[in-house]
């Protein structure tokens, strides 16, 4: 506690005033932590004072409700790019990086108990620090204080490491190894990814470490609905669905299922919650699976665009899929619900086409950021010939006016030899798997081809814990 004081008292965060009557007070308090070894001992134990930002109202006390953060295929493409180039990967931490901003709005915050006046510093200056830039041939990636440097030269990645640790206190982690709760091991074939000890401490919270483990985590064919007798506990669901959106980031074989399951977070039911479990017991017979990360010399960008039509009883929307490769490495994916109800099978495939499309251009202009252009024009993969059909051909306008928007963005990118859109087979479309449940030969083929395989080594590194079980 007495340091988490002295680093207010350093940063000049506020100044102590008289309680204003017509100001909303934000109250505050202390949050305790022992973070652990990956072995279970202990390594430290952390105080926080916290406000309790719950207490302050929209638009009277704050008016942004969110913050740029660094995209996860934003990290994947960075790592892929970094292991095929052979580039060092440095791993940094940023203490007491909420202390680091500007404050424009006039906050008050009461004095937490047990200390007095003299302990608190008489200025004002706080707010959240989140910033990601990539300058010349130097990569750094930022989410609020875990940061990560590479680049070409060894030499040239200290520059920003001395210039960040004159302007605040830094915490030398070393050579890459535990990002956002992400295990980073190197082998022989690049970088593998993984969350092992998040889901073993999943299972554990759940009470299923010892359960009985399950070749796929969704049933072939199966539908969830809002029939059914409500969960008797829906923060316990909520909460567990929650870590389960963030195991994904590893494990994008989960995906469908637990987008499944999060589309009912407001009302789960009991049959809801058997979904949930049996995704658990799917994770519990594959806590060492990853995602690996290959040297790759290849730079083209691959994707696969697929939709399930009116898959959603209640509302007869459609599925959309896709899944991205950058060179040999899977970088980018997506399982989501449409936002609209398509009239067809072809439109669904169309809506997911564009959706798919988005992601792609978005990725492209990422990659001219880097200063990496691609060798030629993006691909994506779809099995519908009739919206492959509507993609290339302009005569097919007259009868899509419905989805005009989608139609143009796609083929304006076609017309102009920036993206190829192709036909695949249906057993060759990987994300299939990103928009149903398929069977077990079928996603275990899927799983493989994507690189979700298990570690070759089941040691840990230590590091920052998951912070999403709370």
């Amino acid at each position: 506690m007495d340091d988490e004081i002295q680093a207010l008292k350093k940063n000049d965060i506020w100044d102590l005033v008289p309680r204003p009557i017509n100001h909303n007070v934000v109250g505050c308090c202390w949050i305790f932590r022992t973070k652990l070894h990956a072995n279970g001992s202990i390594e430290r134990h952390k105080a926080r004072l916290v406000a309790k930002g719950f207490s302050q109202i929209h638009g009277l006390d704050f008016e942004d409700i969110f913050n740029p953060m660094v995209q996860p295929a934003t990290i994947q493409i960075i790592l892929s790019i970094a292991v095929s180039s052979g580039w060092p990967l440095h791993q940094l931490d940023v203490k007491n990086a909420f202390l680091h901003s500007h404050f424009s709005e006039e906050v008050y915050m009461e004095q937490p108990p047990g200390y007095t006046d003299a302990q608190f510093p008489q200025h004002a200056d706080s707010s959240f620090f989140v910033h990601h830039t990539i300058a010349s041939t130097v990569y750094l990636l930022l989410y609020v204080d875990n940061m990560v440097l590479t680049g070409t030269n060894p030499v040239l990645i200290k520059t920003p490491i001395t210039r960040l640790s004159k302007e605040y206190t830094m915490k030398d982690l070393g050579s890459l190894h535990y990002f956002l709760g992400v295990e980073v091991q190197h082998n022989s074939q690049g970088l593998f990814l993984s969350q092992t000890k998040y889901a073993l401490d999943l299972l554990q919270r759940a009470d299923m470490i010892e359960a009985k483990p399950i070749s796929t985590p969704f049933v072939v064919g199966q539908h969830l609905s809002t029939i059914g007798k409500l969960f008797s506990d829906p923060t316990l669901f909520r909460s567990f669905a929650r870590a389960l959106q963030y195991l994904t980031i590893t494990q994008p074989d989960l995906s469908f299922s637990v987008n499944s399951i999060c589309q009912y977070m407001h009302a789960p039911t009991e049959d809801h919650f058997r979904t949930l479990k049996r995704i658990l017991r799917y994770v519990k017979g594959t806590v060492h699976y990853g995602l690996q990360l290959h040297c790759t010399s290849s730079h083209e960008l691959l994707a696969y665009s697929d939709a399930d039509w009116a898959g959603c009883p209640n509302t007869q929307r459609s599925t959309s899929g896709y899944l991205i490769f950058f060179g040999a490495n899977f970088v980018s994916w997506c399982s989501k619900k449409q936002s609209t109800v398509s009239r067809s099978s072809a439109e669904a495939e169309y809506r997911s086409l564009a959706i798919t499309t988005a992601e792609v251009a978005w990725i492209v202009q990422l990659l001219r950021d880097l200063r990496l252009p691609l060798p030629s024009p993006s691909k994506i993969l779809c099995d519908n010939r009739s919206a492959l059909f509507m993609a290339v051909n302009p005569v097919t306008r007259s009868r899509s006016k419905h989805s005009a928007i989608d139609y143009h963005f796609v083929r304006e990118l076609i017309a102009n030899g920036s993206l190829k859109v192709t036909f695949t087979p249906s057993h060759s479309q990987f994300a299939d798997s990103f928009t149903k449940g398929v069977s077990k030969p079928q996603f275990l083929l899927f799983r493989n081809k994507l690189h979700v395989i298990p570690s070759t080594t089941f040691s840990l590194q230590g590091g920052d814990r998951g912070r999403i079980l709370s």
